[in-house]
């Protein structure tokens, strides 16, 4: 199946025969819900996950935090079960279950057995349907989050991550950091939260993904029955909601250098800036290259930094696309001592990725890790299960492993080249954490 699916909104049914003899069907129901199943030959266990396409992106100035503090709360009771329910009855099946809030979407998932999947859908969408976000509740998970992000401001990793995100992309609200901040916790009322839930989750926004040992009628006739159970109108035509705009809008960064000065034994440093939209063609060039640059043990970044000058212990290079923007760069934590020259390094190898590319050999080892990972993923219900998701959501379009790999063996060198030049060649920009010296912040400065 060397083709893309195409997932228009408006078709009510799509089937297709995916690699290894998975077999794949989109249902739109009539009132605007979405499910996606893909059925795996072989699977004993299925993976389902309840989408909704909202993240911290799209919180108005007083819901700062919101979607993930409601995140927390689905999990804490409904008018038919209390949050030890919840609990309970994944446990009891040896499953697991959780949640995740990212900048453009929040997903509810479980994996369990196969027999187990009618349990996972009735709960999954009770949750998302007839949570109470009882007062009491919602004050005890108000402290939670602040010990959360308490949690990850200690950590100079998680605070580098997003210091650069509000450098690059300045005033652009994928810029704001996902969990909100303190104060915006402390601020956030429940009935703004309330008012976000009710306004954001509906059947035209749903989106459910199983993947594994799962019927796709059997599936959908139980995930109706689910959420009429919770009160949701399935009758009233609905229209899926329209996915964002694709459209780059290159954010203008805030600044050029952001410090967080802090008493550490380590300076973690983050150098970029602008990267490539989820739906970019050269996606596949953008992975391929920073495989290349910064994406293992035999990468250029790592060979140089860490195996040839002992300068860091961990290096890498990243992207992170999103609808209408992106970020990219590189990631190092080393000595203070070592900072300039750590800087000097990377900014020396992002120079010559633009000056000179990629090798023929290391573009087909690019490749061939690159068909290994997709291949050794699929191995695993979460990942299809989130590649269903993602695909209906951010892509619109479903790329099976075959179509995916033509893709990626269509990259010249040239492609990454291009790309590089595009992304690497011009000032960029910076975000530190830690004891920066002087001729380290000059560096990043220049």
């Amino acid at each position: 199946m060397p083709h893309a699916i195409a997932l228009p909104l408006t078709t009510p049914e799509i089937r297709a025969e995916l690699s290894g003899g998975a077999e794949f069907r989109r249902t739109v129901l009539p009132s605007g819900v979405r499910v996606l199943t893909e059925r795996v030959p072989g699977a004993l266990s299925a993976s389902v996950g309840f989408w909704v396409p909202v993240g911290s992106r799209d919180e108005q100035p007083h819901q700062y935090g919101s979607t993930h503090f409601l995140e927390h709360l689905l999990f804490k009771g409904t008018p038919t079960r209390t949050a030890y329910d919840v609990a309970v009855a994944f446990d009891r099946v040896g499953g697991e279950h959780n949640a995740a809030t990212s900048r453009e979407h929040t997903v509810y998932h479980a994996k369990i057995r196969d027999v187990d999947l009618p349990m996972a859908i009735d709960v999954l969408a009770d949750m998302v349907t007839s949570s109470l976000l009882e007062p009491g509740e919602f004050e005890m998970e108000r402290g939670v989050i602040l010990e959360e992000l308490a949690m990850a401001d200690d950590d100079p990793g998680d605070v580098v991550w997003d210091r650069f995100y509000e450098t690059a992309l300045g005033d652009h609200p994928l810029a704001r950091p996902i969990g909100g901040t303190p104060d915006s916790i402390r601020a956030t009322t429940r009935d703004a939260v309330w008012d976000y839930y009710r306004h954001r989750y509906h059947p035209t926004e749903l989106v459910i993904t199983i993947a594994g040992a799962v019927d796709h009628d059997a599936a959908v006739a139980r995930i109706e029955a689910g959420l009429r159970a919770g009160g949701w109108d399935l009758e009233t035509p609905g229209v899926p909601l329209a996915r964002r705009s694709t459209v780059d809008v290159h954010p203008q960064p805030a600044r050029r250098l952001d410090v967080v000065d802090r008493p550490l034994e380590q300076v973690n440093l983050l150098v970029g800036g602008h990267g490539i939209t989820s739906t970019d063609p050269r996606r596949h060039t953008f992975g391929l290259m920073h495989h290349v640059f910064g994406g293992g043990m035999s990468s250029r970044l790592f060979q140089e930094v860490r195996e040839r000058r002992g300068l860091a212990y961990s290096v890498h290079s990243f992207g992170g696309s999103h609808s209408d923007a992106g970020v990219q760069g590189m990631y190092a934590g080393c000595a203070p001592t070592k900072a300039a020259e750590v800087v000097r390094v990377m900014r020396a190898e992002a120079e010559r990725l633009v000056a000179d590319g990629v090798t023929e050999e290391e573009l087909a080892d690019a490749k061939g890790a690159t068909a290994g990972a997709s291949a050794l993923a699929l191995e695993n219900s979460d990942s299809r299960m989130s590649r269903l998701g993602r695909s209906e959501i951010h892509t619109g379009e479903l790329l099976d492993l075959d179509a995916a790999l033509e893709r990626v063996e269509a990259v010249t060198l040239d492609d990454v080249r291009t790309l590089a030049g595009e992304l690497f060649d011009g000032p960029l920009v910076a975000a530190a954490v830690g004891p920066l010296p002087a001729d380290a912040r000059a560096e990043l400065e220049r």
